[in-house]
């Protein structure tokens, strides 16, 4: 195949994919989305023949846009505009969720402060304020009192870009001090790891510390259901535990965010499996070509 990987920094995460492909004999295009220009009509050249393009695009506005003209293209992408444009907005990705009946913590959005006080006072504290369109943990504040409440919503609403106007208010919930992480291909789940912290944000970004969880049945059957609910494709579902008994396993779980663009190096030195591997198992099933893949399952 010839794999075009689109890329504004080349992290770890894409030198482990892109070596892998390379060492399966892949034709790999590296290709820098700052230096394109995208016509309405024509591709630009640096995709020329390419079977399939991985967007690894470190900003969400870069991926929403780049993904869509490669739809309007018809050059198959990883993940689809459709599913990108749903999991990048967390509004869009609740609603998913939510219309699929995936348990997923309790939300309300409001578009001025007085309102979003009003929801913020109906949950109680502590709940959680969130950017619509955000990574990493950033901007992210759980509120503990009405008048830390009232300060950063004051703060929100003083910022100049229309997306900190759109108050998403959810519900804080009490996980015992940790998270999933899921790293699943059309809903089938790679590898799983959790990611345990003092502070009540835990994403590895935030420096967490991680370790190997596995999954148990109905993990298996939400990561699958949370999948579907945004388009499929390679994706990172992030669920919490809401409680865990005397043995410490989970007593049932809710799903808090898909993400589209997921990073998986930390999974990989956690865990036994070869991502990377495992990633690039299914992207040559998905769009290989059929009669190689065939024949080369038929020599393994």
């Amino acid at each position: 195949m010839n794999v075009g990987v689109l890329y504004s920094r080349i992290r770890r995460d894409e030198k482990l994919l892109l070596s892998e492909l390379r060492e399966r004999g892949h034709t790999v295009a590296k290709i820098d989305v700052r230096d394109q220009q995208f016509d309405l009509t024509e591709p630009p050249a640096d995709f020329e023949g390419v079977d399939v393009v991985v967007d690894r695009c470190l900003a969400t506005s870069r991926s929403l846009y780049a993904t869509r003209f490669l739809d309007a293209y018809g050059i198959p992408v990883v993940n689809s505009a459709q599913t990108a444009e749903i999991c990048a907005d967390k509004v869009k990705n609740s609603l998913a969720l939510a219309g699929a009946d995936v348990p997923t913590p309790a939300t309300k959005v409001a578009f001025t402060k007085e309102t979003a006080l009003e929801i913020i006072e109906d949950f109680g504290y502590p709940c959680v304020l969130k950017p619509v369109i955000g990574s990493w943990g950033r901007l992210m504040a759980k509120l503990d009192s009405r008048s830390a409440a009232e300060a950063v919503l004051e703060h929100k609403e003083t910022l100049g870009h229309y997306e900190h106007k759109v108050f998403y208010v959810q519900e804080f919930v009490d996980k015992p001090g940790r998270d999933i992480r899921v790293l699943a291909v059309d809903g089938e789940p790679i590898a799983a790891m959790v990611r345990s912290s003092d502070h009540w944000l835990t994403n590895a970004a935030k420096g967490a510390d991680t370790e190997p969880f596995e999954l148990d049945e109905e993990a298996r059957e939400l990561v699958a259901q949370a999948s579907d609910a945004v388009g499929g494709g390679l994706l990172g579902v992030d669920l919490m535990e809401v409680g865990v008994d005397a043995d410490g396993n989970p007593e049932g779980y809710t799903v808090h965010e898909v993400n589209h663009t997921v990073e998986f190096k930390a999974l990989n030195d956690v865990t036994d499996v070869d991502v990377p591997a495992r990633v690039v198992d299914w992207i040559e099933r998905e769009y290989g070509d059929t009669d190689e893949t065939d024949e080369a399952e038929a020599a393994s």
